[in-house]
C-alpha cells in the first residue's frame, strides 16, 4: 500500500490519478487527518513541500519539509519513506550533477532558505535509522497552470497576454522534467530501490532562447529578454543512476511543450466562454 502525503499539489494529484488508474492499494489522507498514527501507512511518498513562493513563506516552507517530517518519522508506522527533494539542491554552476556530490548554501542568501530546509529534510530522513529513499526532482512541468513556476508563468505568459517578459538571459538554462515522467518513476522508487538518493530529471539542460523560441512558434506570441538580465547556468543533472536501474527514459521537453502549451490554449479559450 502506498500513502501519498501532500496529495493536494501537483506531484501528489498525479501519483493519486496514476495509482487509480492501476488499480494500486493507496491512502491520501488530508492535513486535518489525525488518523495517520493509527495505522500502518505502508510505503509513504512524502509530496508536501512549498515551492515558488517560498521566499514569502518562510515558516511554512521549513515546516514543510523539515518539522512535519519530523514529527512522521518520530511518531508513525510505516514501511518506508520516500522524501521528495529537489535538484535545486546542486546550486547554479556549471558541469554535471551527481547524487554524491557535496553540497553548498549560504544562510544569509534567502535564496537559499529552500536548499537549506530541503538538506535538513534529507539529513533527518536518512539519519532516522528508517528506511527512506531521497528523489531529488528537476523543474516539474505540466498541466499546473496555477503554478507560479517560471514555465508555467511563461505559458500563461504567452497565452493570455500575448507577450512574455523574461528576466534571465537568453542563455540561461536548466533542466525540465514532465510530470507524467516524475509519477511513473516515484511509484517504482517507493517500492523499492538500491540506493538511497536518487536524481529525477530530464538529463538535459534546456536554455531560455530554446524554451522561448518553442513557445513563440507555438503561441506567437512576443519575447522580451530584460536588458542586463543575468544569467543563470544549472548543471546537467545526471540520471544514470535511475536509468540503470528502473530503465528511466524521461521526454524530453521538446516532445511535450506543444501538448502542454495546447491544453493552456484550450482551457483558457473555455475560461472566456463563461
Amino acid at each position: 500500500m502506498i500513502t501519498i502525503l501532500g496529495a493536494a499539489g501537483l506531484i501528489g494529484s498525479r501519483l493519486c490519478k496514476r495509482l487509480t488508474e492501476r488499480s494500486i492499494e493507496h491512502y491520501a489522507p488530508d492535513r486535518e487527518d489525525a488518523t495517520i498514527t493509527n495505522r500502518n501507512l505502508g510505503n509513504i511518498i512524502y509530496c508536501i513541500g512549498v515551492t515558488a513562493d517560498f521566499r514569502s513563506r518562510t515558516f511554512d516552507t521549513v515546516e514543510a519539509h523539515v518539522c512535519n517530517l519530523l514529527r512522521l518519522l518520530r511518531d508513525c508506522d510505516f514501511d518506508s519513506l520516500l522524501y521528495l527533494s529537489s535538484c535545486r539542491l546542486y546550486g547554479a554552476r556549471g558541469g554535471f550533477a551527481r547524487e554524491e556530490d557535496k553540497l553548498v548554501a549560504a544562510p544569509l542568501n534567502p535564496d537559499d532558505l529552500y536548499n537549506l530546509s530541503k538538506a535538513l529534510g534529507e539529513s533527518l530522513a536518512l539519519n532516522s535509522k528508517r528506511k527512506v529513499r531521497i528523489a531529488r526532482i528537476s523543474n516539474v512541468y505540466g498541466d499546473d497552470f496555477r503554478s507560479q513556476n517560471f514555465l508555467s508563468s511563461v505559458i500563461r505568459d504567452a497565452v493570455t497576454r500575448g507577450e512574455v517578459i523574461v528576466r534571465t538571459s537568453p542563455d540561461s538554462e536548466k533542466d525540465y522534467i514532465h510530470s507524467d515522467d516524475v509519477v511513473d518513476c516515484l511509484i517504482k522508487l517507493a517500492n523499492g530501490s538500491r540506493h538511497e538518493i536518487y536524481n529525477i530529471a530530464s538529463g538535459e539542460n534546456v536554455s531560455n532562447q530554446e524554451l522561448m523560441d518553442y513557445v513563440s512558434r507555438i503561441t506567437g506570441c512576443a519575447v522580451v529578454f530584460e536588458a542586463g538580465a543575468p544569467t543563470l547556468k544549472f548543471p546537467k543533472i545526471d540520471i544514470e543512476r535511475v536509468r540503470k536501474e528502473f530503465d528511466f527514459h524521461p521526454s524530453a521537453l521538446r516532445e511535450r511543450i506543444d501538448e502542454v502549451v495546447q491544453r493552456y490554449q484550450s482551457l483558457s479559450a473555455k475560461l472566456s466562454e463563461h
